[in-house]
């Protein structure tokens, strides 16, 4: 799906998320989410609120309360990847994909593997229903090793 596609069916998720929850659907909700949509990565709330301060005045508490929201109605995802500070990632049909984290330089790559999704989805949980998952590989990237 095309990424304007894409934003486009988050604002329509997050705007019924807003209604039925009895939120209010501010500009500034609105252009922290686009904000969102724009990134290709992984971005922090600090650096978020660095990106919108230039052409949108709203607060860090603002931010930090929209991406609440946002993963509420499971716009984002939140990862912790170690002593790093928490990273969001756009999630509305965001392929699954697992995660390669440097523990020298904090590097994250992404990666798929088709045979790793298949095994998971194909584990049965005894009392437990599977609904997502997330795979963190931590280890030294190839320019952390050449040091």
């Amino acid at each position: 799906m095309k990424e304007e596609n894409t934003y486009s069916l988050a604002k329509q998720i997050f705007t019924e998320y807003l209604e039925a929850n009895r939120c209010r659907k501010t500009v500034e909700r609105y252009a922290i989410l686009e904000r969102v949509y724009a990134y290709r990565t992984h971005f922090d709330a600090e650096t978020l609120f660095n990106d919108m301060k230039d052409n949108f005045r709203v607060s860090l508490a603002t931010v930090y309360n929209t991406l609440e929201l946002l993963l509420k109605c499971k716009l984002v995802v939140k990862h912790q990847f170690g002593t790093q500070p928490a990273q969001y990632e756009k999630a509305c049909n965001n392929n699954v994909h697992q995660h390669l984290i440097c523990t020298n330089c904090g590097k994250i790559s992404e990666f798929t593997d088709k045979r790793i999704k298949e095994a998971i989805l194909a584990k049965k949980f005894p009392n437990f229903q599977a609904a997502q998952y997330s795979l963190y590989v931590y280890g030294r990237c190839k320019k952390c090793r050449r040091k």
